[in-house]
């Protein structure tokens, strides 16, 4: 094998590239592989905060920055208490996961890190070559995570709704917050004909991560997302505070088929594969699951655009989505029936895919007449 051959190459070192490196690192089968990691930068920020839950420990367990087992769902017209148990809605920051993943292949054999810009990915009949400022590199297993949003403006049979917020951690001199309950939604904040909610996850009595999110298909002006956020803060009379860090992001809610861009040599992984959950906009956990999918479908050694997970959760996710973006005004009515008539626990099976068709059917069951109207229509309008 030439120099700039590899058996795995993974373009970009964020989320889904490191945790595919991970586990093709941690599973003996793949131990006489050489690997290369393509990143231009050095991942060593909080750039991204990944919050998810799970029922059982996870293999980050000592890089949380929070967890907690109870949630708050506010809208105009409901107020609930919610107990997750047996799930924990968990807080994974940037800094400390690059850090810890960087770190346990520094010293590996296997692994090249190459750090360079990639120019353009070219597809040969067996192969793929990944076109760097530092050279071109040649594998048979590309993975590429870098996301390019073109793909997505540039069509309109699939709607593409944004998850977009800025989000403020604040600290206050006197305690404030219940650090053992998330505010995981509240839509009582005023709409302005859009799928707007605030977002509360509190670190601690003192210190917390104040979010302003909107499901819609454009993006605001800063100040709006600040004001939203200086607004809360001051109905919850805390106007005495301390901004220590600010976060912002926009995640693509789509149920466009990335899958197409794929080759017999080239796999999207990531946001750029579709892996966004998108319904919720989670990425961090489907990812996980994605990723031990992946392991075990190389194994088969079958070309990688056969790798694929589509199944009627997708279907559910798109009908979700051509609802939201035509009704985006009535959003949070949505959100309301499906928490006030649902446990979060039968809410989150269904959201990770695990949910028979009965219980979905219960959950759709919980949308008003006008509202299932809207899904009916929709299905309809997909399949005719």
């Amino acid at each position: 094998m030439k120099a700039n051959e590899f058996d795995y190459i993974i373009c970009g070192g964020g989320a889904s590239g490191l945790l595919l490196l991970k586990e093709l690192l941690t599973d003996p089968y793949f131990e006489s592989c050489r690997i290369a990691l393509i990143e231009k930068e050095e991942k060593n920020t909080n750039d991204h905060t990944w919050c998810f839950w799970e029922n059982q420990a996870s293999d980050f367990e000592d890089l949380f920055a929070a967890q907690w087992t109870k949630a708050r769902f506010d809208s105009s017209a409901q107020s609930l208490e919610l107990s997750l148990a047996p799930y924990t809605y968990k807080m994974l920051r940037a800094e400390p996961f690059y850090k810890a993943l960087y770190k346990s292949f520094t010293h590996s054999k296997q692994v090249t890190l190459i750090r360079a810009e990639i120019k353009s990915l070219k597809i040969h009949p067996e192969r793929t070559e990944v076109a760097t400022n530092q050279g071109a590199f040649v594998s048979k297993c590309v993975f590429n995570s870098v996301f390019d949003p073109k793909i997505l403006l540039s069509q309109t049979n699939y709607p593409v709704l944004q998850q977009h917020f800025v989000g403020w951690f604040v600290t206050t001199s006197t305690p404030c917050f219940d650090k053992e309950s998330i505010q995981f939604m509240d839509f009582s904040i005023p709409q302005y004909n859009e799928t707007r909610f605030m977002y509360v996850l509190p670190l601690s009595e003192t210190h917390a991560l104040f979010e302003y999110t909107l499901f819609s298909a454009e993006r605001l002006a800063k100040e709006e997302y600040e004001q939203g956020i200086q607004s809360y803060l001051e109905g919850l009379g805390i106007t005495t505070f301390q901004i220590e860090e600010k976060e912002y992001g926009s995640i693509p809610m789509t149920c466009f088929p990335f899958e197409n861009q794929n080759a017999p040599s080239l796999l999207h992984i990531g946001t750029a594969g579709g892996w966004t959950k998108a319904s919720t906009g989670f990425t961090f956990k489907n990812t996980t699951r994605q990723v031990k999918n992946l392991i075990a479908f190389l194994k088969t050694n079958k070309p990688l655009n056969r790798f694929t997970s589509r199944n009627r959760f997708y279907y559910y996710d798109l009908l979700f989505l051509d609802v939201l973006s035509k009704y985006n005004a009535q959003g949070s009515e949505l959100f309301e029936r499906m928490f006030t008539k649902n446990s979060p626990q039968q809410i989150f099976r269904f959201l990770d895919e695990q949910t028979n068709f009965w219980e979905e059917l219960k959950i759709l069951s919980s949308y008003s007449f006008i509202q299932i109207s809207w899904f009916l229509k929709a299905l309809m309008k997909r399949l005719f």
